[in-house]
């Protein structure tokens, strides 16, 4: 879990560069696995999708399962949204330029998603995609783009998003209805929720792999860090309200803060 940034909150980049290791397995990757393939048979359209099975985005994925098995060379997958979901522990969406030059997602196997639903990004460019977020495209847009045009094939780049949840669950899809952050959750019942996402252009098509691993930690273990609690603190107190809505702590904000701020003990 990364450190908070500081204060006040704002839209950042937040870009480092990693590299392959990040498309390996890890330790934690078999229960993930698992619990991929549980959701990917439970209803295979509403966690994986493409904009159709030749073409560009064949091409796309061919791409994809070309990085994922020089990352883990045991993996046998045919290029496949579901077979790769299934085979891979990561999140992955595939975008490629449309006839405007503007990234458009194609295809992706999101399992674990926090609040959003694939299908209704499929086909759509990212400031379409980003648009429910507010102020996002005002802050980053003419970033992003910047970035995913200058981005070179094989250069992995890596960030980190941060958000809290009332539910430990990896798969936060809307349709599941899981509880929300209400001003009476206790700390002891918040986590919190991050995604640790890498970008890499893929070499044959051109087009941007953008994966995404979810790491939960309970809050109450990740305040105990010195200083987490006050920089979560001012986090909050410095997000705009229409923010903190998006993020699902628009009402428990206020009572949040006067605990995360409180004396310990």
């Amino acid at each position: 879990m990364p450190e908070l940034p500081a204060a006040p909150f704002r839209f950042e980049m937040g870009l480092r560069r990693g590299d392959l290791g990040f498309f390996t397995h890890t330790g934690d990757d078999a229960a993930v696995l698992i619990e991929r393939a549980h959701w990917l048979k439970a209803d295979p359209a509403r966690y994986a999708a493409a904009l159709d099975d030749a073409g560009p985005t064949k091409a796309l994925l061919a791409d994809a399962v070309a990085l994922a098995t020089s990352a883990i060379p045991t993996l046998q997958v045919r290029p496949d949204v579901v077979a790769l979901g299934r085979a891979w522990a990561l999140d992955f969406l595939l975008l490629a330029p449309d006839s405007t030059g503007a990234h458009t997602l194609r295809a992706g196997c999101v399992c674990f998603p926090s609040h959003w639903d694939l299908r209704e990004k499929l086909g759509r460019p990212l400031a379409e995609i980003h648009a429910p977020v507010p102020t996002l495209n005002l802050s980053l847009a003419r970033q992003i783009d910047t970035f995913l045009t200058a981005l070179r094939p094989g250069a992995v780049w890596e960030r980190w998003n941060w958000g809290l949840a009332a539910t430990p669950e990896r798969n936060n899809h809307p349709a599941l209805r899981l509880p929300r952050i209400t001003p009476e959750t206790s700390l002891d019942h918040l986590w919190l929720r991050a995604e640790h996402q890498a970008f890499v252009r893929l070499p044959a098509t051109g087009g941007v792999l953008f994966a995404i691993r979810i790491v939960i930690e309970p809050l109450p273990t990740f305040i105990e860090k010195p200083g987490a609690a006050a920089r979560l603190a001012d986090l909050l107190a410095t997000m705009p309200d229409e923010i903190a809505r998006y993020k699902g702590v628009g009402s428990a904000r206020e009572s949040l803060v006067l605990r995360l701020r409180a004396p310990a003990g």
